[in-house]
């Protein structure tokens, strides 16, 4: 079972008043060099006082390597002798032992090879990718995810490479989602869907994410689909069955309409007492009205000059 490891500040020192010690160390380094060189011609004693500040001026260049700055959300993890000591997220110039050793694991992934993890929101664009919706129609979806480290310790021990993990998440909760919704509103009625729901999908799909990423130590602030289209072989496809369902509603608000207009006119001419008509003539009218309104092209009149 992996061991859980939890982020412990690092015992740091203030850097100013370091690089004011290492300054005297320096310049006693250097003093005692110079007076033993001068004087190991007297007496030979002065050799040993030569030897120490040589010695101080190595141990001075060593301690050298302590000192480390920081901007702001950055960190820096540390390491003494294979172990985990610390981590450091305060801006600032400060001074660490020299022994421990700065791991960032993903410093390479942006091309520019850095020590430093970053404290920022960061945005991963991932790759579209094909899979299936609930009804089983091949789409391609893609996510932006924004996202920031919130504990450098797991980030850094708990996973190989805390960004590819991130991506690697962000294709299953991917598949995950897109399973459970249809891309349009079902025909069973199902009012939630990929194109739809937008909003609903993205609350979905960011806490599974977050479920995935919690063991990195990673905070998932906002993920949202940023690419979704049916598969190029069914798209021709899908697109005739949108078309052919506006039609089908469109026709059906006319019939609506005409239906309506028709039962207005008949009314009108009964209350009015305009013209009798018997059942034959109704129906007649109603069947020319339909004609006209429901038509696709424009109605060609024909002016009656006989009875009606």
């Amino acid at each position: 079972m992996q061991r859980e490891i939890k982020e412990k500040e690092v015992h740091a020192l203030n850097g100013w008043l370091m690089l004011f010690v290492w300054i005297l160390l320096f310049c006693g380094a250097v003093v005692m060099i110079i007076m033993g060189a001068l004087m190991l011609e007297e007496d030979s004693a002065f050799g040993a006082l030569m030897g120490c500040g040589m010695l101080l001026w190595i141990v001075n260049m060593f301690l050298l390597g302590g000192f480390k700055t920081l901007q702001p959300n950055e960190s820096y993890v540390f390491t003494l002798f294979g172990k985990y000591h610390g981590s450091r997220k305060k801006e600032g110039y400060f001074w660490v032992n020299p022994f421990c050793s700065a791991v960032n694991p993903a410093r390479f992934t942006a091309g520019v090879m850095s020590k430093k993890l970053s404290l920022k929101a960061m945005t991963l664009n991932n790759e579209k990718q094909k899979v299936n919706d609930e009804e089983g129609n091949p789409i391609e979806i893609s996510v932006v995810v924004i996202w920031r480290i919130v504990d450098t310790a797991c980030a850094v021990f708990n996973v190989d490479n805390y960004m590819a993990f991130l991506s690697t998440q962000c294709d299953a909760a991917i598949r995950q989602v897109a399973r459970q919704y249809p891309y349009d509103v079902s025909s069973n009625g199902d009012e939630k869907s990929l194109r739809g729901s937008a909003q609903e999908v993205a609350d979905i799909l960011k806490g599974e994410i977050q479920t995935r990423a919690e063991m990195a130590g990673i905070e998932i602030l906002e993920a949202r689909i940023s690419h979704l289209a049916y598969a190029p072989e069914i798209a021709a496809a899908m697109l005739q069955r949108q078309q052919a369902s506006a039609i089908i509603a469109a026709r059906q608000k006319i019939v609506e309409g005409a239906v309506s207009m028709v039962k207005m006119a008949l009314d009108k001419l009964s209350d009015e007492k305009i013209v009798e008509l018997d059942d034959e003539k109704k129906a007649q009218m109603v069947s020319n009205l339909l004609v006209v309104l429901c038509g696709n092209k424009d109605a060609q009149p024909v002016v009656n000059s006989g009875s009606i």
